[in-house]
């Protein structure tokens, strides 16, 4: 089962097997009995050769999500439905569950990809049906909901492919049920709450701004909002009554004297706008005086979104929104959501998506969708509560950390498993002929073009030279103590001797197995072996440690992670981005782990550098403070937060049938 997490440096040992027995035995149903309704699994309809997945999702049979909740012993009072093939999970039910064992929690990660992808959703749903649909497991796989952005830019969608999808497709990577909506919403309400308190504080002395925000009643009154009253015991005044607050306390409570320079937080949308980067905003002929240089991020990369991901409750999320940092005060003090007075309004935005997404794969499994994190420019996981939620109705969890395990995987431990207090017993390694070619010094892969003949074509010599990215990352999983599992996605144009060598190698490597698998052709049927490998080693003891305690300085932690994750030789900071090191320990935020922005195509910060480089600097151009999500987010290099489309993105492909009302082109 899942286990606690423990500081960095110490092993996470096992709860002691009596006081389990004790407690577990007495109060929880025995894992067969949780569900009333038998699993049901849905036949696949195999076509060759193999076509497109929209059109594989669309003729595919599907469960009403009713039958989905019953067969995982969801009660029907528990759900929300969102039409009769998506429904939301009602957080109530972790109360009913609380005293029943968690089953065994899998993260699959890749090695570093190509800019196609690896199949690492598609292995994630894979191997998940093939351990409910075939060897008779209860499972559910927990992934992340995709952005617009990749979904109308290159990549597409990110529901699996081929025969292991979650479906319905076009739901799940279009609006779903709004919970990205919402994200945007809330953090652009923040962003207006920001410009228009910094405006009004220029046009207004003390005690206009303290009439305007507590103004007097009908009868002559005054109160303070709830928000309010947050803001009042933060700066530690007791009173309740505005009218006994002191010339001096009005002046503290209304005036936040925001430094502009220290401005971090941006408004977003979830698609890739890259005209939207810099943007000079107050241009209007009310805002005369006001005008300023701002910009957007993806909605994905809002810190909303990662605080949605990481919370653990809804009193834990009103917390965290009130957390948020926006700017620094000119006394040199964080300014909070929770001193805009915008933290309440934007939980109430968000009061809806803190509930996870329920869905199914193509062979009925259940799959919960929730929160969806970039990792290359955030965090990279689905929701600690989605997670908590299938830990207690399934045997087996398969979660995903997005792009490779340098980056998806460490935020996985470092930052996810702090928080929600469980680690795995399995880290999946997704590996491809492919993309160990392009490492091996193989042309340029560019999305949309066809591959060149080095990479349809059997090549030993080309393949063995990129294995040392592969031997890379299963040593990073092994740093963590957990055990490593290779699946090597085989594609039609690889040839037996060439998986048959990554197999081998993954083993004199260090991984306790290493499994071809055909899931994307053959749906659950091409994993099972995969399923297997995954069960025996979930079975194994582990020895997991963080790779650094949180009470290093923030130079230490971010100098561990490229030390012992890129390989990197040191860190060089930028003037900006010692400043801001500086700012962050004096405000005492340095205790927070470290989420590091890079990009996902190379160890290093030069996405053209492949294999396993040696002899190179990473540069930390700037740093944020997420301290809401409770992380510092480093941006390395010339990383960006806001995606652009290229000459010719996929949503020329995207269309409507008129007469059938079906989607069409996406992927």
């Amino acid at each position: 089962m899942a286990t606690k997490a423990k500081p960095a440096k110490k092993t996470v040992k096992a709860t002691p097997k009596k006081v389990v027995v004790k407690k577990v035995v007495k109060k929880a149903a025995p894992r067969s009995a949780k569900t009333a309704v038998k699993f049901k699994a849905t036949k696949l309809k195999l076509v060759r050769p193999v076509p497109s997945d929209i059109d594989i999702a669309q003729a595919s049979d599907i469960k009403p999500i009713t039958q989905i909740a019953a067969e995982l012993g969801i009660r029907a009072d528990e759900l929300e439905l969102y039409g009769p093939y998506k429904a939301k999970i009602k957080l109530e039910i972790l109360e009913r569950l609380k005293n029943r064992p968690n089953g065994k929690y899998i993260d699959v990660t890749a090695i570093t990809p190509t800019p196609l992808g690896e199949g690492k959703t598609t292995t994630t749903v894979g191997l998940s049906q093939a351990l409910g649909a075939y060897l008779g497991k209860t499972v559910i796989t927990a992934i992340r909901q995709p952005s617009q952005g990749p979904t109308f830019g290159i990549k597409g969608g990110a529901a699996g492919g081929g025969y292991s999808q979650v479906i319905p497709m076009e739901d799940f990577n279009l609006h779903l049920t709004g919970d990205i909506h919402a994200i945007t919403a809330a953090n652009n309400l923040t962003a207006a709450a920001l410009d228009a308190r910094v405006m009004h504080e220029k046009m207004q002395d003390d005690e206009k701004l303290f009439n305007a925000l507590c103004p007097l009643d009908k009868k002559g009154n005054r109160k303070f909002s709830s928000n309010m009253m947050r803001r009042l015991k933060k700066l530690g005044i007791e009173k309740t009554d505005p009218n006994e607050l002191t010339a001096e306390e009005r002046s503290l409570f209304a005036r936040l004297d925001i430094d502009e320079a220290t401005i971090t937080w941006r408004r977003v949308v979830d698609i890739n706008d890259r005209m939207l980067r810099e943007i000079e905003v107050g241009l209007g002929k009310d805002e005369v005086g006001h005008a300023h240089r701002t910009g957007y991020d993806i909605a994905v990369a809002s810190e909303i979104m990662a605080v949605l991901a990481l919370t653990t409750d809804l009193e834990d999320m009103r917390e965290r929104f009130g957390k948020m940092v926006v700017a620094t005060n000119k006394r040199g003090e964080a300014v909070t959501a929770e001193d805009l007075g915008v933290a309440g309004a934007i939980t109430v935005l968000m009061k809806d998506a803190i509930k996870p997404n329920l869905m199914q794969t193509l062979e009925g499994t259940p799959a919960t969708v929730h929160a969806g994190p970039f990792a290359n420019i955030a965090h990279g996981q689905s929701s600690i509560i989605a997670d908590r939620i299938a830990l207690k109705l399934a045997d087996y969890v398969i979660t995903e950390s997005g792009f490779g395990a340098d980056i998806g995987m460490e935020k996985f431990f470092d930052i996810k498993c702090r928080y929600s207090g469980l680690i795995p017993q399995v880290v999946v390694l997704v590996a491809t002929v492919r993309a160990l070619k392009m490492h091996g010094g193989g042309p340029k892969v560019v999305a949309g073009k066809p591959l060149a003949p080095e990479y349809t074509d059997e090549n030993l010599e080309l393949l063995r030279a990129g294995l040392p990215n592969l031997e890379r990352h299963i040593q990073n999983a092994l740093k963590f103590g957990v055990n490593v599992v290779v699946a090597v996605n085989s594609f039609a144009t690889d040839t037996p001797a060439e998986v048959e060598i990554v197999r081998e190698a993954s083993m004199k490597m260090g991984a306790m197995d290493a499994v071809v698998s055909t899931h994307w052709a053959d749906g659950g049927a091409g994993a099972k072996k995969l399923a297997e490998a995954v069960i025996k080693a979930a079975e194994k003891p582990t020895n997991f440690q963080f790779l650094y305690p949180l009470e290093e300085t923030i130079k230490n932690k971010i100098e561990t992670i490229a030390r012992e994750i890129y390989r990197a030789d040191g860190v060089d900071y930028s003037p900006e981005a010692e400043e801001q090191i500086a700012r962050y320990t004096r405000q005492g935020f340095d205790k927070l782990p470290i989420c590091m922005a890079k990009t996902h195509l190379s160890f290093t910060t030069d996405a053209s550098k492949k294999g396993a480089p040696t002899d190179f600097r990473i540069g930390v151009r700037e740093i944020r403070a997420s301290v809401g999500a409770g992380f510092l987010y480093p941006i390395l290099g010339d990383m960006r937060t806001m995606p652009g489309l290229p000459t010719r993105p996929v949503f020329y492909d995207v269309d409507l049938d008129l007469k059938t009302g079906k989607v069409l082109g996406l992927f």
